[in-house]
């Protein structure tokens, strides 16, 4: 079955907000090719051989993102939706569009994710890679799929990192917009008791499902929901992770605090910085104050504690 491959061209200065547009306008998700700061990368994680040879040939100064159409939608009305939201932002881009197999796009991305520690319990590992144990890491057996959550993309590390300075052993968790179970699977590792991910992809659900299995977790601590985020979703959390976009944290932030245990964490990250204000205003809002702000490649994560 043969979908719709839309690659985009931005300058590597402008790949934040243009990361932001896509995620609004894809509903079957997207990859990154950005090598801005691939020796940056490297060094930050030298003892592992991350990097392959013919990246270290790629334009430094562009960034394209691969966006992927489903057979049953329309390719024209995303690429009207994406020019117009590009040229409302001011994005210079380039906009191609060609045919790629199913299998393809599931396979071609995984020359590039390799393994990597995130912060300073974790090591990151595709599944179908071995590594050995590292000492103090707890290995994270991750095969994305088409669902996003490598724990590549800065708003995942960033998201990781703020993890593992929240979770305590025997928390719940609640994962709104599971993706690949990348963050409901770390929350395990890190000691939570119970996990409960939920995303209106049911793709992502079973990609998340099957990643569970890979690190030796099922239901009922971990269990995986397809539905309208918190539609589906009942009871309390200690703790609950958003790592989307500012439009859904700023939509659901509100019922996320009302899910929330009294002591309750809120955990947001997919924010783009010039949508901080309005994030915060929405926090507040909802009740929530913000006790860390991480940043990263001008991507934003915050955790937050309920104000009662």
């Amino acid at each position: 079955m043969d979908w719709t491959e839309l690659t985009l061209a931005v300058k590597a200065e402008d790949t934040g907000p243009a990361c932001d547009i896509v995620a609004l306008v894809s509903p079957d998700g997207f990859y990154l090719e950005d090598y801005s700061d691939l020796e940056a990368g490297a060094r930050e994680i030298a003892h592992i051989d991350l990097i392959d040879e013919t990246l270290l040939h790629k334009d430094r100064g562009t960034s394209l993102l691969h966006i992927y159409i489903s057979p049953d939608q329309s390719p024209d009305e995303s690429v009207q939706s994406l020019t117009a939201l590009l040229d409302s932002a001011g994005i210079e881009h380039r906009l191609d569009q060609g045919n790629i197999r199913e299998e393809d796009w599931a396979n071609n991305w995984k020359r590039y994710f390799h393994a990597q520690p995130v912060g300073k319990r974790l090591l990151i590992l595709p599944s179908w890679e071995t590594a050995e144990s590292q000492e103090g890491r707890r290995i994270l057996k991750i095969d994305p799929g088409a669902a996003f959550g490598t724990g590549t993309h800065a708003t995942t590390r960033l998201c990781l990192e703020t993890m593992e300075e929240t979770v305590r052993p025997g928390i719940s968790v609640l994962d709104l917009g599971c993706g690949s179970g990348i963050l409901s699977i770390a929350s395990m590792l890190l000691g939570a008791s119970t996990v409960t991910g939920v995303d209106i992809d049911p793709l992502a659900v079973r990609t998340a499902e099957e990643n569970g299995r890979k690190n030796g977790l099922e239901r009922p601590a971990y269990t995986m929901l397809s539905g309208d985020l918190t539609d589906c979703v009942t009871g309390r959390f200690d703790l609950i992770t958003a790592n989307i976009v500012a439009d859904v944290i700023i939509r659901l932030c509100r019922k996320a605090a009302e899910y929330l245990n009294p002591g309750g964490r809120f955990i947001a990250s997919g924010i783009i910085e010039s949508r901080e204000p309005e994030v915060l205003t929405a926090l507040a809002g909802a009740g929530l104050s913000v006790t860390t702000r991480k940043e990263r490649e001008g991507w934003l994560c915050f955790a937050c504690s309920r104000l009662s």
